[in-house]
């Protein structure tokens, strides 16, 4: 089968993408690909807002390649323009197959379907698309056929919903192939807009914790699987070696969970003497002064720490199940070290008030990350707070499109969204235009940078303050 994956089109424009001048590269759908060419398949992967693509481009691709079956990956704000390039699909190639996958349609399956789609895979995807493919290759989209698949969900032809029983979450994530970084355009993944040599990479799926507002764990799984640290160094050794990788960028949301293999990819890292840099994602309650010390000293530029909130409560009520004295310490162990820490910090939790959010800015200033993410509260589907806020009303905007957690979209029970989208630019003014970050970042040499983000068309106003400051 020839097996077309693909972002959609035109999702460039989109907030999340225009900000930071960041391009990452599609995991999941590359993750997909590997198994499916193991496996014999034809496969193109399109990453449609890394080139910038339009709908018009993408059709053309579509038509010069012509694949058996289209397979798209929607998160919440891309899933309109998923819908959208859907329709039009199924305007000019009537009979074309469309898969579409990702946490939005996972939890929003039938919106999916409605929208066009013919079927879903659901939660993990890459053992459910390859049965699918070869299902599709032998059956073709077949209802009987597909009710046997594990993991998909599809509209029979008296158009009921079709949700066949869950797919178990592979054990062994050693078992599968790295990604398929030759389908994609690698000399195109930015820092800053910059060409910088840097890879993602994937070490482990799941997390326990089961905070309110994130679906990581009702996505992978509330099990946490690791892939061997070797086999995650041999992945990061033929970067090196084929795309001069120089630095790495851990997209786990939380790497430092398992100390053994911590300590192993360190020690691999050191044997086989790569020159690598890597960033990765901590919890403050799963670091302490020793790992800090040894993270640091073996290649390690930047940790992010989800803090989210000044108040206890509040911590307490999302499920995070840290302490503000463990935020406190963590970023003291980085500073002494000299490292860099980023902390992300959340506004707009339904019971706050503005004074609670005020705290949580000065909270972030007193912890003084080197830098600090401030996003507003998003009930995304598939998690607890998104069934919180629909049983309460509190949902005010529900263009998924609005779904970035730069653009408030959800009201408290004391604020308005007028009175959170102020609050987010107070809280960029306060930290990032004190005299002391200013400082660091001119020392640094980084403030040109910064500035690049901070003027952006979302964030007008802020970066007028912060022409004034300069």
């Amino acid at each position: 089968m020839r097996v077309l994956l693909a972002l959609p089109p035109n999702i460039h424009t989109l907030e999340i993408y225009k900000i930071t001048g960041m391009n990452a590269p599609p995991l999941g759908l590359a993750y997909i690909a590997s198994v499916l060419e193991k496996a014999g398949h034809k496969v193109k992967i399109i990453d449609a807002p890394t080139l910038k693509m339009s709908t018009k481009e993408f059709l053309h691709e579509v038509k010069s390649w012509k694949p058996d079956v289209i397979g798209l990956s929607l998160i919440t704000p891309t899933a309109p323009s998923g819908y959208r390039v859907i329709k039009k699909l199924k305007r000019e190639f009537h009979e074309l197959p469309i898969i579409v996958g990702g946490p939005h349609p996972t939890f929003m399956f039938k919106e999916a379907l409605n929208e066009g789609a013919d079927i879903v895979v659901r939660f993990e995807g890459e053992y459910t698309t390859l049965e699918l493919v070869n299902t599709m290759e032998k059956h073709g989209v077949n209802y009987s056929v597909l009710r046997k698949i594990k993991g998909i969900a599809f509209k029979d032809s008296n158009g009921k919903y079709i949700v066949t029983e869950n797919r178990p979450f592979l054990a062994n994530l050693d078992e599968l192939p790295w990604p398929a970084r030759h389908l994609l355009p690698m000399d195109k993944y930015t820092v800053f807009n910059k060409p910088i040599r840097i890879a993602h990479v994937l070490a482990s799926r799941g997390c326990p914790y089961g905070c309110m507002y994130c679906s990581t764990s009702y996505f992978w799984g509330r099990a946490v699987r690791f892939r061997s640290a070797k086999n995650v160094v041999n992945e990061i050794e033929n970067l090196v070696e084929n795309y001069g990788i120089k630095s790495v960028v851990f997209a786990d949301d939380e790497l430092t969970m398992n100390r053994v293999f911590i300590e192993n990819f360190i020690k691999e890292i050191r044997e086989r003497g790569l020159d690598i840099t890597f960033a990765c994602g901590s919890r403050v309650d799963h670091v302490d002064r020793e790992l800090i010390r040894k993270l640091y000293g073996n290649g390690c530029v930047m940790l992010y720490f989800g803090v989210e909130s000044a108040s206890q409560e509040t911590i307490n009520k999302i499920g995070k199940r840290i302490t503000l004295d463990q935020a406190v310490k963590a970023f003291k162990w980085v500073k002494e070290v000299k490292g860099a820490a980023s902390g992300s910090f959340i506004l707009g939790f339904p019971w706050e008030t503005v004074e609670d959010m005020k705290k949580t800015v000065e909270f972030a200033i007193k912890l003084d990350p080197d830098y600090a993410q401030f996003t507003a509260l998003t009930p995304y589907p598939g998690t607890p707070l998104y069934r919180f806020a629909k049983r309460f009303g509190l949902i005010v905007d529900e263009n998924w499109e609005h779904y970035t957690t730069i653009k408030p979209v959800m009201r408290g029970f004391h604020f308005t969204l007028t009175d959170l989208s102020e609050m987010l630019k107070h809280a960029y003014r306060r930290f990032y235009l004190r005299f002391k970050f200013i400082w660091r970042e001119l020392k640094a040499g980084r403030l040109r940078d910064i500035a690049s983000i901070l003027m952006k068309e979302a964030s007008r106003a802020l970066a007028e303050a912060f022409k004034e400051a300069i």
